[in-house]
């Protein structure tokens, strides 16, 4: 029998996407995360803030086991996404990276058509029907917002787009696998303002598909964007709220010193 994936039944929208329980790492002995406990809720925009340092990327990182790739790190605590451990020693990792998508602060096209952009992941897992490829481009590129930008060019180099839609285009490429959940981390981090407000509007929309999980280092965009937002300082999760809340009305002093600027 192969080994389990993460497949669930659809539950409400609102209820846990993911739990994480009392989650430690360590790099080479160094501790950058403590005890760290939260619930995701499904299809909504929860922002991960804080300083540099603090841990948040680490955590993102968690989630779709990337930091496998790192040598001497040590992580404890429970990750459950859709109710299966994704550190469960018979998961299986690819999968748990073909349901959590990521995309970098740094678009990453690859040296390829617009086209063969979005189709690599579906190639990589083997699809080779056509018509199913061509789907799926569609799709994705209409949920990234970017069809009718290129969809008369399918067949240039990825390459060739602009900043915005380089990153529209790694979105793509993580829709194009069908996720159940898309992790960012800084996606507008390196893009101007007007790209950066397109992906903004891209993300309400796609909320309604898909659970997003975002590092960002904007505390305005967490504020304009995020339905959930944790705050972290020195690997600790000191708040985790409702975004208008925390930006409104910090319970923590901490927070609220760093959403008012007075360090960070």
């Amino acid at each position: 029998m192969g080994s389990p994936t993460l497949s669930a039944a659809p539950a409400q929208a609102g209820a846990t996407a993911i739990e994480i329980r009392d989650a430690n790492l360590w790099y080479a002995g160094k501790q950058a995360l403590h005890a760290v406990s939260l619930d995701i809720p499904r299809n909504q925009v929860t922002s991960f803030i804080g300083p540099s340092g603090c841990g948040k990327s680490t955590l993102l990182r968690c989630l779709n086991r990337m930091n496998d790739l790192i040598d001497n790190v040590r992580i404890t605590g429970q990750f459950i996404v859709e109710g299966r451990d994704l550190y469960a020693p018979d998961t299986d990792v690819i999968d748990v990276r073909r349901r959590l998508g990521m995309v970098f602060q740094k678009s990453n096209p690859l040296a390829k058509s617009i086209y063969e952009n979005v189709v690599y992941g579906l190639r990589v897992a083997g699809i080779r029907h056509r018509g199913t490829l061509d789907g799926a481009c569609e799709r994705a590129l209409r949920g990234a917002a970017l069809w009718d930008e290129v969809s008369d060019r399918l067949h240039t180099s990825g390459l060739s787009l602009s900043g915005g839609q380089q990153q529209r285009l790694c979105i793509a490429r993580a829709l194009a696998i069908e996720p159940e959940i898309v992790l960012m981390d800084e996606p507008c981090a390196a893009l101007d303002p007007i790209a950066t407000q397109k992906i903004e509007d891209l993300l309400q929309q796609l909320k309604s598909q898909y659970t997003i999980v975002m590092v960002t280092h904007n505390l305005q965009q967490a504020a304009r964007v995020s339905d959930q937002t944790a705050f972290f300082w020195l690997g600790q999760l000191i708040e985790f709220s409702n975004a208008a809340d925390m930006f409104t009305n910090p319970k923590n002093k901490r927070t609220e010193d760093y959403v008012t600027g007075r360090f960070g």
